[in-house]
C-alpha cells in the first residue's frame, strides 16, 4: 500500500501564506498532527520525504512507531513542494485575481522565477513510477506537500493536472493508493478522521 501525506501544519500555513521552498518547522500543533497521521498508518516498511524541514519532522514521527528499528527516512527531492518562485511566503489573498485567473487556464504558466503544474506534475509522476511496484508488496509513507500530493492523485486517476484545482488537501491529511491489476487504485484522499479524536 502507498500512502501519500501532507505534511503537519506550520505557522506560515495557519497564517495564510503561500509556502513552496521556504522552510519552516512546524508549529505545536503541527507536531500533534504527525504523531496522530504517523500512529493513524501504524508501522511502515518505507518512510520517503521531500527534503524540507516540515516534511522530514513529520517523516520523523513514522519512524517513532517503530521505535529503535524504524525505516530510515528516505530524502527524495522530487517530492518538494511547488517553487512559488516571487510569491513564495506571501499571503493567498495578496496574489491578483487576474494572476490566478492565467495560473488555472495554462500548466505551463509559471510565477516568476517559479515553477509550472506541468513541471512539479512530470516530476512527481516520475517518483510515483520509481515505488509503485514496491507498493505492492511493501507498505510505503510518502510525506510530501500539497501540490504534490495534487499531482498524485491526478497520476493515480489517469488525468491532468488541470485536477489540482479541483482539489483541497488539508494538513496532515492521508491519501491511499493501492495497487490493483492493472495499476493504481484510489482508496482514500484527503482522509482526516484521526485529526478528530
Amino acid at each position: 500500500m502507498l500512502y501519500v501525506v501532507r505534511h503537519g501544519r506550520t505557522e506560515a500555513n495557519a497564517a495564510g501564506l503561500l509556502l513552496g521552498r521556504l522552510d519552516p518547522d512546524l508549529d505545536q500543533l503541527g507536531e500533534s498532527q504527525a504523531e496522530a497521521l504517523a500512529a493513524a498508518i501504524g508501522p511502515v516498511d518505507r518512510v520517503v520525504s521531500s527534503p524540507l524541514l516540515r516534511t522530514r519532522r513529520t517523516a520523523d514521527a513514522f519512524t517513532r512507531c517503530h521505535g529503535r528499528d524504524g525505516p530510515p527516512v528516505e530524502v527524495d527531492e522530487r517530492w518538494i513542494e511547488m517553487d512559488y518562485g516571487t510569491f513564495d511566503g506571501q499571503p493567498v489573498s495578496d496574489v491578483p485575481r487576474e494572476t490566478w485567473a492565467a495560473w488555472r487556464a495554462d500548466l505551463d504558466w509559471a510565477p516568476p522565477e517559479g515553477e509550472s503544474h506541468r513541471s512539479l506534475g512530470s516530476r512527481v509522476r516520475s517518483a510515483l513510477d520509481d515505488i509503485f511496484e514496491a507498493s505492492r508488496t511493501s507498505e510505503i509513507a510518502v510525506v510530501t506537500h500539497v501540490s504534490p500530493i495534487k499531482a498524485a492523485l491526478a497520476w493515480t486517476l489517469g488525468v491532468g493536472d488541470e485536477v489540482a484545482w479541483r482539489t483541497f488537501v488539508a494538513p496532515a491529511s492521508i491519501m491511499t493508493i493501492g495497487a490493483g491489476p492493472t495499476g493504481p487504485s484510489l482508496q482514500g484522499f484527503n482522509d482526516v478522521a484521526h485529526l478528530r479524536a
